[in-house]
């Protein structure tokens, strides 16, 4: 059993208008994932500096950030990165381009669960939705052209409004596409922009959103969460 989370933190902004890195990580506790995929961690413009410093993460956190920055002081690529929980082991990382006319991308890491190998992907689609289309098909054609079938998890903010279709039609061709709520906005949670997806060797035990009163005021998005056992 393994327990995987997706946040678009934000830029750890509030919905009170504050930015509050240590908000975020007690939020995190609350969800106590064993893998957390982040969207918009990182600022977007300039140095492009993580919002959340890595030595807060490993001073108040139970997790270790895959370093995926090609910027000594960035978390992310793109804004995306993946915190593993202490004493996982990470055993390779990629970035994945994706085609956009915005800063886009995703972000790779096979880690291993219990002496079981485990490939998470963190991605955060466009908000134009032939873009997300065009997305969707490039990292589910970079998974088929990697080496050797790995049990997976892709898991982020999909931008995808509508409950089927669009993209979301692209990664069910030979995933199971989670639904775990409704997660956006945080104040009144009425879209479920972010979603887990996985292979389809995974079983899905449980899944759902975090929303608590922590979370409500931790970024326009909640938590989603889901429960999973590897083959």
């Amino acid at each position: 059993m393994i327990k995987v989370a997706s946040y678009n933190i934000r830029k750890s902004l509030g919905t009170d208008r504050q930015r509050q890195p240590d908000r975020i990580l007690k939020i995190l506790a609350e969800v106590n994932a064993d893998v957390v995929a982040l969207q918009e961690v990182d600022r977007r413009f300039g140095a492009r500096v993580a919002t959340i410093p890595t030595q807060a993460i490993l001073d108040n956190s139970a997790y270790v950030p895959v370093r995926f920055g090609i910027r000594e002081e960035s978390l992310g690529w793109h804004g995306n990165a993946i915190l593993v929980r202490k004493g996982t082991e990470v055993v390779d990382l990629q970035r994945i381009d994706i085609p956009s006319f915005e800063p886009r991308g995703a972000v790779l890491a096979d880690i291993r669960v219990d002496g079981r190998l485990l490939r998470i992907i963190g991605m955060h689609l466009g908000l134009m939705g032939t873009t997300r289309l065009k997305q969707a098909q490039a990292i589910v054609a970079y998974l088929e052209k990697l080496e050797g079938k790995v049990p997976t998890v892709i898991m982020g903010d999909l931008n995808q409004w509508a409950p089927n279709g669009g993209c979301l039609a692209q990664f069910a061709r030979h995933h199971t596409v989670i639904a775990p709520g409704p997660s956006f906005h945080s104040r009144r949670p009425m879209l479920g922009l972010d979603r887990i997806i996985t292979s389809r060797d995974i079983t899905v035990v449980g899944t759902g959103v975090h929303n608590t009163v922590l979370a409500s005021r931790g970024s326009d998005h909640l938590p989603v969460w889901a429960d999973l056992r590897l083959p």
